[in-house]
């Protein structure tokens, strides 16, 4: 029996995750001071998880285009009208650790003229396979969101890349609420959309550029849960790009949403 698009973006995840967690299960107990085995684990996984994927879409779909951050851009997708969008390991740092915030990320990207975008994103699969938890575009959209009132605002940011201004935005959001914000560290794009999916955090920015793999996935299953997700500026993203690269990406709960932009376009300014 065919597989349809959405059950074959999530078997193909799930098969990914397990492999990548077997894999890695295979190396033992991890020491993060190694370096050398880390980066060594981090570009097996990377590789075998592509070529599963690839196969499993390949196979199901021989006629749709396949863009993947561990193959090569054929851009006979930009004049296709179904392209798979892949990212085999998200969070490869984190992954290589032994941390279980890194994820699987599959999409299918359709050109559909009558959006702003001209795509819409469908079959979007956000594996968490150490976190034993996988999100999708077709999952019940049932959650409601609200500030919190047990703990502070929490902004997820990139490790590394974060933007130089947060610390500023920072500031003003707390006076602007009367309340503690902070910003806490998450691997994967799609780690970071479930720890506010979670109610463990309230938005994430940034604006530093990352590539579509990293985004897309993370960005529909964002918006079939009702958070806000766009670039940084409010305008959407547009996908199967070239060359497919993302400047910014903010998610965030409806009811911060307004203040944040207030915030960020006074912190990014200054």
């Amino acid at each position: 029996m065919m597989l349809s698009d959405s059950e074959l973006s999530v078997a193909s995840a799930i098969e990914a995750g397990q492999l990548l967690l077997d894999l890695r299960a295979t190396f033992g107990d991890l020491d993060p001071a190694d370096t050398d085995t880390a980066n060594r684990l981090r570009k097996e996984a990377d590789r075998a998880s592509h070529l599963l994927i690839v196969d499993r879409l390949g196979s199901a779909r021989p006629n749709d285009c396949i863009l993947s951050e561990e193959g090569k851009d054929d851009l006979a997708r930009l004049g296709a009208d179904r392209v798979w969008i892949v990212d085999p390991l998200d969070g490869t740092f984190e992954y290589g650790q032994g941390r279980s915030d890194f994820a699987v990320h599959i999409v299918l990207w359709i050109r559909d003229e009558s959006t702003p975008t001209g795509g819409r994103l469908e079959a979007s699969t956000v594996e968490l396979p150490a976190q034993k938890l996988t999100r999708t575009d077709t999952d019940p959209a049932d959650l409601s969101f609200a500030l919190p009132t047990d703990r502070p605002i929490r902004i997820v940011a990139s490790r590394s890349r974060a933007p130089k201004w947060l610390p500023t935005a920072v500031v003003i959001l707390a006076e602007r609420l009367g309340r503690e914000v902070e910003v806490i560290d998450v691997g994967s794009v799609g780690a970071k959309v479930n720890e506010i999916l979670c109610g463990r955090a309230d938005a994430y920015v940034h604006d530093t550029g990352f590539y579509e793999w990293d985004v897309a996935a993370p960005y529909a299953v964002a918006h079939r849960y009702g958070l806000h997700a766009s670039h940084v500026d409010g305008a959407p993203i547009v996908f199967n790009a070239d060359p497919p690269y993302v400047t910014s990406l903010l998610v965030a709960i409806p009811p911060l949403l307004s203040d944040l932009r207030v915030v960020f376009a006074e912190a990014s300014s200054s």
